[in-house]
C-alpha cells in the first residue's frame, strides 16, 4: 500500500514533508509508481546536488530501490554517466543510460519539489539473456520495458 493510501487525511504538502525528511536523512528518496502494466520508480533529491534524478521501469519495488540506490551512490561518489553509457549493476544486471525526454511527465514529485528544470536519466536494463529493450527478443517477447527517451550514442 502507498503512503498516501495509508494516510487518506494527509495532504500533498504532508507527503512533500515526508520526502524532505527522507532526503535530509538519506540524501534522496525513491518513489515507486504502481501500475499493472508499466510500474516505474525514480529518485527525488539528487537535483539540488546538480545531478540528474534517476528512473527505472518494469521492475519490482525491491529491485527498483536497489538499482536506483546503487546508481545514485555511484553518481555522488564517481561521475554522472552520459546518455549511451553502460554500467554493470548488482547481480550481473547491465544498464544503458537514456536521457528522459520529459521528466515533468514522469517525475512528478521531483518536479513539484524542485521545479521544471529537473532532468533525469533512465536505467534501461538488459534482460537475463543480455537483450536490450530495443531488441525484439527482449524478455523473450514478453513484457516490454518502456524507454522514456531517445537512445544516445553508445559504444
Amino acid at each position: 500500500m502507498c503512503w498516501q493510501c495509508d494516510h487518506p487525511e494527509a495532504t500533498r504538502a504532508d507527503y512533500h514533508d515526508v520526502l524532505r525528511r527522507t532526503i535530509l536523512e538519506h540524501g534522496w528518496a525513491v518513489q515507486f509508481v504502481e501500475s499493472d502494466r508499466n510500474p516505474f520508480a525514480y529518485t527525488v533529491g539528487l537535483h539540488p546536488a546538480g545531478l540528474p534524478e534517476l528512473l527505472v521501469t518494469g521492475v519490482s519495488p525491491e529491485w527498483a530501490v536497489r538499482l536506483l540506490n546503487t546508481v545514485a551512490n555511484y553518481l555522488i561518489r564517481e561521475r554522472v554517466p552520459a546518455p549511451g553509457d553502460t554500467m554493470q549493476l548488482p547481480d550481473g544486471w547491465q544498464a544503458e543510460f537514456v536521457a528522459v525526454a520529459q521528466p515533468d511527465a514522469h517525475l512528478t514529485l521531483a518536479v513539484e519539489l524542485y521545479g521544471p528544470e529537473v532532468r533525469a536519466l533512465q536505467l534501461v536494463w538488459r534482460d537475463e539473456d543480455g537483450h536490450s529493450a530495443w531488441c525484439p527478443d527482449f524478455n523473450k517477447g514478453g513484457c516490454r520495458q518502456p524507454v522514456l527517451g531517445i537512445r544516445g550514442p553508445h559504444p
